[in-house]
């Protein structure tokens, strides 16, 4: 087990912090140990993942131990479809070792670099209106709590530890292992068109229910949107990628390259936002292709930005982007970056943004540097009109007492938490102020 001092900054920049010690446990006993020292020395402590949340929640405080997993990583085991992988796994390397194994994740979100645990931990989803978030694919999980002991989770083995774990903010101990119920390996058809925003909002519940999964992205400063429709191609059918160089220019050179040049632009000169972001999507074009499904669910992100996301119910989401198309134009600064649109299954983790309601997906982006807090001030006051609950991971304002009303196990996580871990060890600032200190 590695002991060293260093500094600690998210994806985003947004949050840095430098913890007592960074701890590189391999394994459930050395994870125990390192947790059962910390607590003796009177220090919190953090696991750390790849730091792809935009606020505190992975923070590791200035007196806390943090637990860096990255040397704990890779494929345990599989029996049929049940795969149990080690909590410091990229997702990439999962999705590259279970394509190994002719298997897949049946959704992904749009990024994959976060850790296994991480990405469970925190609500990460991707699209589909019959499809749930990381979480729910879960079916068992080995947990670290205070004590240092290891228990084993699931629906019929310490049933309520499992389920405030697999969705547990990290505040219920450190995950080990989580075990997921993955799907054959499959291919997508990806279809991306440009189209009208209001065309898309007249028929959207059309779309959601049409396609495996379906999204759309709209600059907030003009009309356009591009959709997003990926469909499961049939077993054994042969997928017809983009052709190297097509793709290394569409998503390297322009969704890239060339989009961070113009949102360097216009942080500099804000008076070109506007133009620049239409200009944007004015050259969104259509491309249809097809590939294994975790190369088409992911997307490569080099330019940094800040986000926030609200899920609210699916049936408020023709009403939400309408007032905050109605909203944009009296912004204090313009808005670079596109809002990105996606819908999920109704689920029953307890701290789920989908638990018990269909759900339709809004997040807001900003370029990192610019000013970005009217705007995410301004969202957040029309999702909460409708109920939104906040992504775990992304940037909003709510507290204990706001988010209590918005999820109805708010109380028995609490309760959970406090059986397992009764003297906080796993706190930081940002838990303290979305969970309480009580």
């Amino acid at each position: 087990m590695r002991r060293q001092r260093r500094d600690w900054t998210n994806w985003a920049g947004t949050v840095t912090s430098t913890p007592a010690s960074t701890i590189r446990p391999v394994g459930a006993d050395e994870i125990g140990a390192a947790v059962v020292t910390a607590e003796r020395a009177g220090r919190t402590v953090r696991p750390l993942g790849n730091g792809h949340s935009f606020t505190g929640i992975g923070a590791p405080g200035a007196d806390s131990v943090a637990l860096d997993l990255s040397r704990w990583s890779g494929v345990v085991s599989t029996d049929g479809e049940l795969v149990t992988v080690r909590s410091g796994t990229p997702l990439h390397r999962l999705n590259a070792e279970l394509d190994e194994l002719g298997l897949a994740l049946p959704n992904l979100g749009d990024i994959d670099r976060q850790t296994v645990a991480g990405a469970v931990a925190t609500g990460t989803h991707g699209t589909g209106a019959a499809l749930g978030g990381l979480a729910t694919q879960l079916e068992a999980l080995e947990l670290v709590p205070a004590d240092g002991s290891v228990h084993r989770c699931s629906a019929t083995e310490n049933p309520e530890l499992f389920e405030a774990a697999r969705l547990g903010l990290g505040a219920v101990g450190v995950i080990s292992t989580v075990t997921v119920r993955c799907v054959k390996a499959f291919a997508l058809a990806a279809e991306e068109h440009p189209e009208p925003l209001d065309g898309v909002l007249e028929r959207f519940d059309e779309l959601a229910e049409a396609h495996d999964h379906v999204e759309f992205y709209w600059f907030p400063h003009g009309s356009a949107t591009l959709v997003k429709r990926n469909d499961r191609l049939p077993a054994g059918a042969r997928p017809e990628p983009l052709h190297p160089l097509r793709n290394f220019v569409e998503y390297d050179v322009l969704e890239n390259h060339a989009f961070g040049a113009l949102c360097r632009v216009g942080s500099r000169i804000p008076s070109l936002v506007r133009p620049l972001t239409r200009l944007s999507g004015a050259v969104w074009s259509s491309r249809s292709y097809s590939d294994r499904s975790h190369r088409v669910f992911v997307t490569r992100r080099n330019v940094r930005f800040v986000e926030c996301e609200y899920a609210v119910p699916r049936e408020a989401l023709v009403d939400v982007i309408r007032e905050l198309r109605s909203a944009v134009g009296s912004l204090e600064h313009p808005v670079m970056f596109p809002v990105e649109v996606r819908v999920a299954a109704a689920d029953d983790v307890w701290m789920s943004t989908a638990y018990r309601r269909p759900t339709a997906y809004v997040a807001i982006h900003q370029y990192a540097g610019m000013p970005y807090r009217h705007w995410f001030d301004t969202f957040e006051s029309v999702v909460a009109a409708a109920g939104g609950r906040p992504h775990w991971g992304k940037m909003h304002r709510l507290d204990a007492e706001a988010l209590r009303k918005l999820y109805p196990r708010f109380d028995d996580f609490l309760r959970v938490r406090s059986r397992v871990d009764p003297a906080g060890l796993f706190r930081n600032p940002h838990l303290d102020r979305v969970l309480g200190t009580g």
